[in-house]
């Protein structure tokens, strides 16, 4: 073979080897550690972020029921109704009583200007029994001339009368109307409206169920918006505060495409200020994004421990793992190239796209980042050195 064929068949193999070398390259991770505080996973329950239990203010029968579970409602509107109609019946006859004090206290005032103007005392016959004209220019005057009668006592005396008529008016009608707006809140009872907006989410009632003072009606909740409440350790309560966010992990996959296998931010919504003096833990509630969940299902949430001293575990990509079986493991990269599958033991995902290893790799060795289908090897013992 001449020169020119030797540096022809020399080109065309650097071209061949290149492009796989440089694949190669891309697609090896060298294994990183990362230093955080350990995490405790505990278990709470998702929850609507408002939820009332509408119960009965008074006995009655049930006259109207808006839905079954799952309707819609807006602040408002009429979610159950009793029979009121002898309510109604009693405020009619109200209604009438306070019309009648109040032509009472009218008349009142009619007879207290008639006093005040045309007073009796003046007109009223003397004690003799004669007639007014001989009462006018005899009696009258003898009384006044003996003092035996007192005409401007008289004028004050029924005038005093007559405003005490008007007060007694008054004070019936005042009473009259308290009566009144007492059975007005009664008739309100007699509506559950909801308080906001939300959902039925339990019924306890149907439509002609007589119901008690005190009784359930129904369920109500805004499930627009929900959160997780945990009880947490009290050993874990000083590594919490309102508006931290932490990760969660839901039982189903997460809707929407925030997160990924069941993982989603929360956030520190509420901390409560007692502890259990039984169980000593206290009562957390983390906010979840919309649409995530459904109330009553359970969730986890991994909480930071301070008081555990810190782990430094390696990282690799969630791409690199592959499973035999239920065993994860990674393609390692042995000192010649060659990929070698080594088991590992995860511990929790990062929401960087990592995946914290336990055990089975040492940070700086080399794994592939995406394995392909066709990628295969024999076992590779693992190594302990990333406990």
């Amino acid at each position: 073979m001449g020169k020119p064929a030797l540096v022809l068949a020399r080109s065309i193999l650097v071209a061949l080897l290149l492009p796989a070398a440089a694949q190669a390259a891309d697609g090896v991770y060298v294994v990183k550690q990362a230093e955080g505080l350990p995490t405790v996973s505990v278990g709470g329950t998702v929850i609507p972020y408002k939820d009332v239990t509408l119960a009965a203010q008074l006995p009655g029968r049930v006259q109207y029921l808006a839905g079954i579970e799952g309707d819609d409602f807006d602040s408002g509107d009429t979610l159950i109704a009793l029979d009121d109609s002898e309510l109604r019946a009693k405020r009619e006859a109200l209604v009438a009583r306070i019309a009648s004090a109040d032509a009472q206290l009218r008349n009142a005032g009619v007879q207290y200007t008639r006093e005040l103007y045309s007073p009796r005392a003046r007109s009223s016959p003397g004690g003799m029994g004669v007639p007014n004209l001989f009462d006018q220019f005899f009696t009258r005057p003898m009384e006044d001339f003996i003092g035996d009668r007192d005409q401007g006592a008289e004028l004050s005396a029924d005038l005093f009368a007559s405003g005490t008529q008007i007060q007694e008016a008054r004070n019936a009608i005042m009473a009259l109307q308290a009566e009144l707006r007492a059975l007005d809140a009664k008739l309100r009872d007699a509506r559950a409206v909801a308080p906001f907006d939300g959902v039925i989410v339990k019924k306890f009632v149907e439509v002609g169920d007589t119901v008690q003072p005190g009784q359930p009606l129904l369920n109500f909740a805004d499930v627009e918006y929900l959160q997780v409440e945990v009880d947490v350790p009290a050993r874990l309560r000083p590594g919490l505060r309102e508006g931290m966010m932490l990760r969660g992990e839901l039982d189903v996959p997460v809707r929407g495409g925030e997160g990924s296998e069941g993982g989603v931010p929360v956030r520190v919504a509420q901390i409560f200020p007692m502890a259990d003096p039984q169980r000593h833990t206290v009562k957390v509630k983390f906010d979840l994004p919309q649409g995530v969940s459904e109330p009553g299902m359970y969730a986890k949430v991994l909480v930071p421990d301070f008081n555990a001293p810190a782990r430094v575990n390696p990282v690799v990509p969630r791409t690199s793992i592959r499973f035999n079986g239920s065993l994860p493991g990674v393609y390692v990269l042995d000192e010649q190239g060659e990929p070698e599958l080594r088991l590992i033991r995860v511990g929790e995902a990062r929401q960087d796209g990592g995946v914290t290893v336990l055990s089975g790799l040492r940070p700086g060795e080399r794994i592939l980042e995406d394995p392909g289908a066709g990628v295969s090897s024999g076992w590779s013992q693992g190594s302990n050195g990333g406990r």
